[in-house]
């Protein structure tokens, strides 16, 4: 071969290599700008919720807003998975496990128990995926160990029921609380908030067994069955979360005490409701779980995109009544919009 023609064809070669290791710089440097939420193209970025639960209306609320985020950015998938059972922390443990194993770019979370999932979410921190914390505290350093907290202000919520409590028993009265769980950060919150403010009303005796309701609404109401029976001369009562308003519900009215006793509860779902427009709870402190989920998936897709977060997010607190229930606010929180998770 003329050497004119072995030089031609060296630089046609050199060309060719140089503009496939270009091609293949693109194709990393898009992948990245995907992975950093700069590109509408290629890959969603995977960011998964973790609730306590899946059976209550609550968490299908939270799974809402979050679906709703999703729709929102377009470049995000959701997936939502939870325990079966609102007490089953190694569940709700090894969700998370595989959930880092699989490689989520991020992790939504309400943590069952506040020490129980702090090493599977360090664990998350130290696999580069970021987690945002949500309902419910963890007994870890926001900023290090996770994201952001994004939450209702749950002792609020608790003074808000007492105050409730107070007013409806004019300061005088035994009142009954019955609590969740062990472990559960944001109704220990609630019970706190709720004690230290009738603490506050000395013609109020607080009756606090420091008995639990459990996870479900049947063990709850096994619960309140036994303290009702225990303790007769009660005015008021107070739980803390849905399963527990639900359980004592069904058990004040086994015993023809529905109405009867000035009960305030936690939470909001169409029995409660129901039972609110009747008369047989004096008050609901009602969460928004749908702008939890939602600003849950949001706060994790700002981190993703290396956008600063607030370490703390409220998602607010309100307290229902038969008086303010109608009103258009409320009647949404209380009957929030869940036909985004259609087809989920």
């Amino acid at each position: 071969m003329r050497p004119k023609a072995q030089g031609e064809q060296m630089r046609a070669r050199t060309m060719l290599t140089a503009l496939a290791v270009l091609t293949t710089l693109a194709g990393c440097s898009d992948k990245q700008a995907t992975k950093n939420g700069d590109a509408t193209d290629g890959p969603k970025l995977r960011i998964a919720v973790v609730p306590k639960g899946t059976t209550h209306d609550f968490w299908k609320s939270i799974h809402a807003g979050a679906v709703k985020a999703e729709k929102e950015l377009g470049d995000v998938e959701v997936t939502f998975t939870g325990p079966e059972r609102e007490d089953d922390r190694q569940q709700q443990v090894s969700l998370v496990e595989n959930l880092i194993s699989g490689g989520y770019d991020a992790i939504v979370l309400a943590p069952l128990d506040d020490k129980a999932l702090l090493a599977p979410v360090q664990q998350a921190g130290r696999a580069g995926i970021p987690v945002v914390i949500i309902d419910s505290g963890l007994a870890g350093e926001v900023g290090k160990d996770f994201a952001s907290y994004v939450a209702t202000d749950n002792y609020k919520g608790g003074v808000l029921a007492a105050e409730a409590m107070t007013k409806a028993l004019g300061g005088n009265g035994n009142v009954l609380l019955l609590r969740y769980q062990e472990g559960s950060e944001s109704t220990i919150q609630r019970e706190k908030g709720f004690t230290d403010t009738i603490a506050k009303s000395p013609g109020i005796k607080l009756i606090d067994p420091k008995r639990y309701a459990g996870a479900t609404r049947a063990t709850a109401q096994d619960a309140a069955e036994s303290l009702l029976a225990t303790y007769t001369d009660l005015q008021g009562i107070f739980t803390p979360n849905e399963s527990s308003t639900f359980g004592m519900l069904l058990a004040l009215r086994s015993r023809g005490l529905a109405g009867k006793v000035r009960f305030v509860g936690f939470d909001s779902s169409p029995g409660l409701v129901e039972a609110l427009s009747k008369g047989e709870i004096e008050g609901l402190v009602v969460q928004n779980p749908v702008r939890m989920g939602y600003l849950g998936v949001k706060t994790a897709y700002d981190v993703l995109k290396k956008k600063p977060v607030e370490p703390r997010i409220d998602t607010g607190v309100t307290l229902v009544t038969p008086e303010n229930m109608s009103q258009p606010d409320v009647k949404e929180l209380l009957n929030p919009d869940l036909s985004v998770l259609e087809g989920k």
